[in-house]
């Protein structure tokens, strides 16, 4: 881990890598979703997610990127680690560095990844809500989830 301590900001010219970490991933974790929507979603991720969020990544020892998060108004938006690399700690860093110097609190999760979901709930997320379906009207149902210490923080 220690190797992955240090957290960097990726380029436009790292978005093809990127892509395929976030493929990579979404085909180890999300096996609910179909061939063609993976597809579109990769597409939409190369075009357009990436330059919505502010993007921080880790690095191996070889600077190749290794996992990677996005944050938008307070959002973690997309936290994904290439499947080589899952189980180091690499998630938990990139949040961690979402919600303490990114002011990110929310997110939301595929109710049908139920690894992700428990994750979230270990680094202290809690559902506060359940949509139907994804992003894009898909019948794929999100959790919004909330960090338990901002839901107290601002109620009181």
């Amino acid at each position: 881990m220690g190797q992955h301590s240090v957290i960097h900001t990726p380029k436009p010219s790292d978005y093809q890598e990127l892509t395929r970490i976030w493929e990579d991933s979404v085909r180890a974790t999300h096996d609910f979703l179909p061939q063609s929507y993976i597809e579109c979603l990769r597409h939409l991720v190369l075009t357009r997610y990436l330059d919505a969020v502010m993007l921080i990544c880790t690095k191996d020892a070889r600077q190749r990127i290794t996992g990677f998060a996005g944050v938008a108004a307070g959002k973690v938006e997309m936290l994904f680690i290439d499947p080589q690399y899952r189980g180091q700690g690499l998630g938990r860093q990139l949040l961690h560095y979402a919600v303490a110097s990114m002011n990110a609190d929310e997110l939301d999760v595929n109710e049908q990844n139920p690894q992700a979901l428990g994750f979230y709930i270990k680094q202290g997320f809690e559902v506060i809500g359940r949509t139907e379906h994804d992003g894009m009207g898909q019948p794929y149902p999100l959790l919004h989830m909330r960090l338990k210490q901002a839901q107290q923080t601002r109620s009181g």
